[in-house]
């Protein structure tokens, strides 16, 4: 935001502060400055008026004038295409030195002398206005001929440009600006005078506004002839400083406006609404066909979407012709989404209406059309038209309590009530000791106390709120968040020391790859909205199928033993996220060499448990039916730790393998919250020698182990530490029973355990396992 001193001077007396100190302010309130640029004349540059131009006797580009500088008349010869007698001008008189360098002195000019230079804005230091020289107005203030250039306020101004965050819409206008200074220098804001004469021809007989249906913007219309309009100098001058170029007088006065006042402005030919049967010009407010809030004219043509851009056929190309003038306010947060949710061209308002544009439309429209009327001879339509919305008023209650304790510092209420009246807020229905502040529709940022109390503190600054020494009090710094990143961690570690190699990918899968391997996804009233390609066009419910397609690629870039793993979050149908840890082998256990014979083994069910095993700790298998379709009908277990579900483990379907190209692959995916992390506690053991023990077991081949280590898990016999399965033999002669051969670590806390112990433990388990499942020795 590009903002000059004598425009903020308009809207504020700025007299007694200096630039440096406004700039000052600027940064200190929250109006970050990022640069500040002087315009200042050189001396000797004085305005003058031509009295007499004549074409140069030997010269057709140049023309000698007879030009009046207040001392006396000077003959100068010039080449500009605008010069001509009666035009007040800026000239160089001898002697002056020019901004790039140029010294004025005493020439012939094809044998004419001249005497001084007639400069264009360029040449003294001012933005260019375009070809030619300056042509001076009243709208830069009272001069003398002869005064110096170097003492107007205008031309010697000095630009401030603020670097504004996207919340502040409000101040993308010189008097939102002022308005933040009027709050920190306590200066008042000069309102807006609103005009209008009830002798003229009202708006009535040339315009008709009607609506489809009631829609959340605001509107405001005026009607004028519009004749001999001339853009002020000032004008040109400051739009040029804020480079901003229109193609017509009509867009530049209005834009101007806009930036001045923050409303937006727009001007439709009345000839779009009309036809030549017809007196009144119809408008109506309706919608388009993607619901945004347009202007059609009674043929159903758009004249504009509100807030957004506005067609060429509507604009105005006579500039002496009947128009009409448009105010529109729009809610920043409304126009935001329907663009979000259905992209359209844009112009340079949307960027304002989008951050929030100023609600005073009345009071914008009348500066604009006293502006007109000041630089032209049009004659405007007594009254206005208007489509309102009553929009809910936002209120924010606050107590005194409250601001001190947020601030840290006791903040007197007259000061506080100043501050929110001169930054527009009503505080009128305020108690003693609760602040109720009517938030101002052009604070769309305020929408809590927090906000309530920022505003207070930059205009108090910070610097002028007392420090409090700081009363250390040590505590645990560390969070749920630094440990919940430690975990993962430690298990990417775990993963890398165990050979697995860490593969990262999207929080997005494809939907129908996972519909067709069962997996849930997420509801179609959920679903996302613009999906970054096809193939990831839904989240991710699962960890697997991006590893089965990170091994794929592996495999086809050459690699024959593929281990990967990934830590990520998955999500429920109902978009409920979660940790899960996935881990993949595929193909050979090892890399070929002379220990292998260079034919090295595939990885196999066991080998793959025990590498999982490695990375999570000591796990169970339990005999499970995954819900999906990426397993092996025969291969699945449910990961078990402490009695606690995990997760699950299988080999790939062959059918699965075969359509990505993988040897055999096993897949383990695990609830990544209910691994063990935390403080690990020393037990106690024994001292004492173990001893071992085998027994073969004969039981029906229906019969699970996990009934078996149950029992005995269950009968709590003393001095068995622990026991697992070593060996699984069926022959023809066992017919439906088979041979299960158990090893038992026996060991004891208070002695080495003598051979009748050992016996008395084994024929225990005996006892228990022929009681209960009436199976017995082999």
């Amino acid at each position: 935001m590009i903002v000059t001193r004598s425009w903020l001077n308009e809207w504020i007396d700025l007299s007694g502060i200096s630039t440096e100190d406004i700039a000052k302010t600027f940064n200190s309130i929250g109006l970050e400055v990022d640069r500040v640029h002087e315009y200042r004349v050189p001396k000797k540059i004085v305005f003058g008026r031509v009295l007499e131009c004549e074409k140069h006797p030997d010269a057709d580009k140049l023309n000698v004038c007879k030009v009046d500088v207040g001392s006396g008349v000077r003959q100068i010869v010039c080449g500009a295409a605008n010069v001509r007698a009666g035009l007040d001008v800026v000239v160089a008189t001898v002697g002056a030195v020019m901004p790039s360098g140029l010294a004025i002195k005493p020439v012939k000019l094809r044998g004419i002398a001249s005497d001084g230079m007639i400069c264009s804005a360029g040449e003294i230091g001012l933005p260019d206005l375009g070809k030619g020289i300056m042509e001076l107005d009243s709208s830069i203030g009272k001069y003398e001929l002869g005064q110096e250039v170097s003492e107007n306020t205008i031309l010697n101004d000095d630009l401030i440009e603020i670097e504004l965050t996207a919340n502040r819409g409000d101040c993308l206008s010189i008097r939102g600006v002022a308005r933040d200074l009027s709050a920190a220098f306590d200066r008042p804001i000069k309102e807006y005078v609103v005009t209008d004469n009830d002798e003229k021809r009202g708006v009535g007989r040339i315009l008709a506004l009607t609506h489809e249906n009631s829609l959340c913007v605001n509107l405001r219309y005026k009607a004028l002839d519009l004749k001999e309009l001339t853009l002020p100098m000032v004008i040109a001058l400051r739009l040029a400083q804020i480079e901003e170029k229109r193609d017509t007088d009509v867009e530049s006065l209005l834009y101007y406006v806009t930036q001045s006042t923050g409303v937006i402005l727009r001007a439709y030919a009345r000839d779009f609404f009309t036809s030549d049967k017809e007196s009144v010009a119809k408008l109506t407010v309706g919608e388009d066909a993607k619901a945004f809030a347009c202007i059609k004219s009674s043929a159903n043509k758009i004249a504009s979407i509100i807030g957004v851009n506005q067609s060429d056929d509507s604009k105005v190309k006579n500039e002496n012709s009947t128009l009409f003038l448009e105010a529109s306010y729009i809610p920043p947060d409304v126009i935001s989404k329907k663009m979000a949710d259905n992209k359209v061209e844009a112009d340079a308002m949307f960027y304002r209406t989008s951050r929030g544009s100023e609600p005073e439309l009345e009071g914008g429209l009348s500066y604009c059309v006293d502006l007109i009327e000041s630089c032209s001879s049009s004659t405007t339509y007594g009254g206005s038209i208007e489509h309102l919305y009553s929009f809910k008023e936002k209120i924010v209650k606050v107590t005194k309590q409250e601001i001190d304790a947020i601030i840290g510092a006791n903040i007197d209420k007259s000061v506080v009530t100043k501050i929110m009246k001169n930054l527009g807020f009503d505080t009128s229905k305020s108690s003693t000791d609760v602040f109720v502040i009517h938030v101002p529709q052009f604070r769309h940022d305020i929408v809590n106390k927090q906000d309530i109390v920022e505003e207070i503190v930059r205009m108090v600054g910070i610097d002028n709120i007392p420090s409090k020494p700081f009363l250390l009090e040590e505590e645990n710094r560390l969070e749920d968040n630094y440990f919940e990143y430690k975990k993962r961690s430690i298990y990417r570690h775990r993963g890398a020391q165990s050979g697995f190699f860490e593969s990262v990918h999207f929080i997005f899968d494809e939907k129908k790859v996972l519909q067709k391997y069962g997996f849930a996804t997420t509801k179609e009233e959920l679903e996302l909205l613009n999906p970054i390609v096809q193939t990831l066009d839904t989240l991710r419910p699962t960890l697997l199928t991006g590893l089965l397609k990170a091994a794929s690629q592996n495999v086809k870039n050459g690699y024959a033993a593929v281990s990967l793993f990934e830590i990520g979050s998955v999500f429920t149908p109902l978009r409920e996220e979660s940790l899960n840890a996935a881990f993949l082998m595929s193909g050979n256990k090892e890399h070929e060499s002379l220990t292998n014979g260079g034919k090295p083994a595939e990885v196999d069910f066991a080998y793959f448990t025990q590498k999982i095993a490695d990375v999570v700790g000591d796990v169970e298998l339990k005999e499970y039916k995954t819900m999906h379709n990426l397993s092996h009908t025969y291969q699945t277990a449910q990961v078990l730790q402490n009695g606690v579900v995990l997760g699950e483990l299988f080999r790939v379907h062959p059918e699965v393998e075969k359509e990505y190209g993988l040897q055999s692959t096993f897949l383990c995916e695990l609830d990544f919250s209910k691994l063990s992390y935390g403080l690990k506690i020393a037990k106690k053991t024994s001292k004492y020698q173990a001893s071992f023990r085998d027994l073969s077991l004969l039981m029906p081949k229906d019969m699970s182990y996990e009934k078996v280590k149950n029992l005995i898990q269950a009968s709590e016999i003393p001095n068995l530490i622990r026991f697992y399965p070593v060996d699984r033999y069926t022959d023809e002669t066992l017919g439906d029973t088979m041979s299960l051969s158990l090893r038992f670590v026996l060991q004891s806390y208070e002695k080495t355990l003598e051979e009748e112990d050992i016996t008395a433990v084994m024929d225990k388990i005996l006892e228990e396992l022929n009681k209960e499942l009436g199976i017995g020795l082999r």
